[in-house]
Formats: structure tokens, C-alpha cells, sequence
């Protein structure tokens, strides 16, 4: 029998959504046939998607306006559920980066909340004519963005993934499948209530979002294999591990990135105080996302003015330097690095640094140890920068800018389900644009091929 939670959020506004809940789980446990629950999962999210992309944009806002209210309301019963999730992982010994993702407050909760209202007032994307125009026969030819279809979504820890994910998939007409971290779905369970409950109130389907009611793996597996064709995109958020299995066992089309080993090049031609801060902050605002710059290359032209300056801050802020001669030479605090640093996404207070001879030797050495996600550039040389964000092959390049503004919400794109680092489709951010593919509409007067 699959390991399910089975403690639930006490509070009564809860009640019709566990009911549901409930006679989910008892089916598994009934008659413990992960496949055939997932199975019928699938199917109740195939056809919640075709309710959803003929659904007009103001019945969707209507579900979002209403799963933002039910956020703030059912506040207690979330953060009680969350509270819950917490202890278990403490009680587990595990680590206080890992317990940081998990948690929730009350300032956290408010913001799930806020972000739902930033998707809500994004322009729906659906139906919109990306491009028109009219054949010499008279034909005219449209391109109209459409939902995806059903997308999985498989994360790990952080709870708040599952409201930004199922918004995102309902703006932009799709349903969706969750499945979350299994030390947080108490917490996923008490979120998803209150979306069901916009959905109920907008009266659309409530399958439109499912959330995996196990932790067994096998469901994991039955999603990579994309549930009997029902499931179109998976999209998964978390470790290397999950990722790299995502990527190589699914049968679906997957939107994601590996890992991000992000650069910052200092120019010859930076100014050193736009170099400290920008590096500053792409290194140690937050060391655990994946905008975060894990290599620093700076060009032999100002390495005698800007590298001792660069890692003397680093050093100050708590940053380990792990570096290659010429850093070892200008800072003692410096460790070797090795040829593993290079391509390495520490995830932690650690950059490793290298003195390059120049851009295109900053541009070599990224293509070489990069993951094609999110690479920056520090100077005032237009003809450099411009040369940087031709050539560099990642998702997201930048001009004097942080790396860690590689997020969906600093696009402007309300929240994002990921960033994807492959070449198809969806690169960068995935928004709700990127959760649309597209079709072709003709319009004919009695046009036949000849």
C-alpha cells in the first residue's frame, strides 16, 4: 500500500475538499493500484482541460480573485498544516536551508496570496493572434496562441510552488498535476484547498488542479510515463537528482534545467563600483537559487585594479574563494580550485574565480563549464557587451544586471513554473506564454488547391 499523509488541516472550511480528498486516498488504499488512481487522475485532468480552454478569461480571473481570498482566509489552517510539515522534517534532522524552503509565516502566506493577484491581472494568453497575414490566393492565415493541454509538475520542499504553479497553468487554460515535495504535503494539501475552492466558486472544474495524494515514487514514474497520453509537459523544480531522472526517463516533453552554473565576467572596461555591487548581490542575496552566480571571471585588463577589491567583499560577506593562480597570487585567503569548480553550482556561500584573458576567452570558458541558464557582463564597452549577449549561448544573458534576476516575476511575467534552459518551445522563464503552444487559423472564400 502506498505511504500516504494522513494527517489533514482541522479547520471546517476544509471539510468538502477533504471528503474528496479522502475517498481519493481510500481508492489507492483500496485496492493498491498506484497505476490505476494515477491512471483516473489523468483522465479527470483531460477533460478539466478542454472545459478550460474554451473558458472566457473572466471566469478564470473570477477562480483566481476567489483562491486569493481563500488564501488569506484559511491563513491558520495553512500555516497549522505547514507547522506540521516542519516538525516531521526537524524531528528527521534535516538541514536548515532544507527547513527554511519548507516554512511558511504569515508574511509568505500573504504573499502566495498577493502573487495569485499578479497572475490574475496578466493579459490571458489565450486566443491572442501572435501573426496574420493574407496569401496572394486570399487566404488569410492566423497564428492563435492555445493552452498546452495538462501539465505535470513535480517539485520538491517548497509549498508555495504548488498555488504558483496551479495559477499559472489555469491562466493560461491549462490543468494541472502536482506533484510536491513529500515533506511538505500537508502543507501543499491546505493550499490546493483553497484553490479548489476558487475553481468551485468560479464554477469550473476542480480536477483543473490535482494535487498526488502519495508518496510513493511509482507515481513519480507513472507521470514520466505520462499517464496513458493524458499528460502533454512535465515540468520539474528541485535538485539535480529529480531533474536529471525527469530528463531522462520521461515520454514527455519537458521544460527544465539541469543545473545553473552562472557566471559574472568583469570586463576591462567595468567601473568597480557597479562590479562589486552587481557581483555582490549575484553571489550572496540568495546562494541557493539557481540565479546565483557560482563563477566569477575577471579580465586580465582590470585584474590589478578590480580583482583584490572584488574578493576582499566576497571574503567580508562570508564567501568562500576558491581560485585559480592569479587569484591564489592576489588574495592568500584563497583556496585552489579545481578543474571541478569550474562547472560547479555550489548552492552555498563558495564562487570560484578566474582570470581570463579577455571576452573571448570569457565566452570560451562559459561555453565550456556553463549550463546555458543565466551569464552576465560588467562593463561600460557597448561593443563588448553587445558582443557578450550575442555570443553567449544561455536562457538569460544580462548587461551590468545580477543574475539573480533570473526569475519570472522580475520579467514582469507575474511568477514563473521554472526556467527552462533547452531549445524548444519555452527558454528562459516559463510563464504563462510559455504554458501556450499554438495553431493555425484559416480564413478561405472557396479557395481549392490547384
Amino acid at each position: 500500500m502506498p505511504d500516504v499523509i494522513g494527517k489533514c488541516p482541522r479547520a471546517g472550511v476544509f471539510v468538502g475538499f477533504l471528503t474528496n480528498m479522502t475517498a481519493t486516498l481510500k481508492s489507492i488504499e483500496g485496492s493498491g493500484d498506484i497505476a490505476a488512481a494515477m491512471g483516473e487522475i489523468g483522465r479527470r485532468a483531460r477533460a478539466a482541460a478542454q472545459v478550460l480552454a474554451l473558458a472566457p478569461a473572466e471566469q478564470k480571473n473570477r477562480a483566481l480573485q476567489l483562491m486569493a481570498a481563500a488564501i488569506r482566509t484559511q491563513v491558520s489552517s495553512i500555516l497549522a498544516a505547514n507547522a506540521d510539515d516542519v516538525s516531521e522534517a526537524r524531528a528527521a534532522g534535516l538541514a536548515g536551508a532544507f527547513l527554511d524552503r519548507l516554512a511558511l509565516d504569515q508574511s509568505r502566506v500573504e504573499a502566495i496570496a498577493d502573487g495569485i493577484d499578479v497572475v490574475r491581472a496578466l493579459k490571458d494568453p489565450v486566443g491572442i493572434v501572435i501573426e496574420s497575414w493574407t496569401r496572394p490566393n486570399g487566404m488569410r492565415i492566423e497564428r492563435v496562441r492555445v493552452p498546452l493541454g495538462v501539465i505535470g509538475i513535480i517539485y520538491e520542499s517548497r509549498p508555495n510552488v504548488t498555488a504558483d504553479a496551479g495559477v499559472l497553468c489555469l491562466k493560461a487554460g491549462n490543468a494541472a498535476i502536482l506533484r510536491g515535495g513529500s515533506d511538505s504535503m500537508r502543507s501543499s494539501r491546505a493550499i490546493l484547498a483553497a484553490l479548489t475552492e476558487g475553481l468551485r466558486g468560479a464554477g469550473l472544474p476542480e480536477a483543473a488542479i490535482q494535487l498526488v495524494p502519495t508518496r510513493d515514487r511509482a507515481a513519480v514514474g507513472l507521470m514520466l510515463a505520462g499517464l496513458d497520453g493524458n499528460l502533454d509537459v512535465i515540468v520539474p523544480r528541485g535538485g539535480k537528482g529529480l531533474v536529471a531522472r525527469v530528463q531522462a526517463e520521461a515520454r514527455v516533453p519537458v521544460f527544465a534545467h539541469l543545473e545553473g552554473v552562472c557566471h559574472v565576467f568583469v570586463h576591462r572596461a567595468a567601473a568597480l563600483d557597479m562590479a562589486k555591487k552587481i557581483v555582490l548581490n549575484a553571489k550572496m542575496r540568495r546562494t541557493g537559487v539557481c540565479g546565483a552566480a557560482e563563477t566569477l571571471l575577471v579580465d586580465r585588463g582590470c585584474a590589478a585594479t578590480h580583482l583584490k577589491p572584488l574578493t576582499d567583499m566576497l571574503i567580508e560577506a562570508g564567501c568562500e574563494i576558491r581560485g585559480d593562480v592569479a587569484t591564489l597570487a592576489a588574495d592568500k585567503r584563497a583556496k585552489p580550485a579545481s578543474e571541478e569548480d569550474w562547472g560547479t553550482e555550489y548552492l552555498d556561500a563558495i564562487i570560484a574565480v578566474k582570470v581570463v584573458g579577455g571576452i573571448s576567452d570569457a565566452i570560451e570558458h562559459i561555453a565550456r563549464y556553463g549550463s546555458h541558464h543565466t551569464d552576465a557582463i560588467v562593463t561600460d564597452d557597448q561593443i563588448a557587451a553587445e558582443k557578450f549577449l550575442r555570443e553567449v549561448d544561455s536562457a538569460i544573458v544580462l548587461h551590468n544586471a545580477s543574475t539573480q534576476f533570473a526569475d519570472g516575476g522580475e520579467f514582469g511575467f507575474g511568477a514563473e513554473i521554472g526556467i527552462a534552459t533547452g531549445r524548444l518551445h519555452a527558454r528562459g522563464p516559463v510563464g504563462v506564454d510559455q504554458l501556450t503552444t499554438f495553431k493555425y487559423r484559416i480564413h478561405g472564400s472557396g479557395q481549392t488547391r490547384p
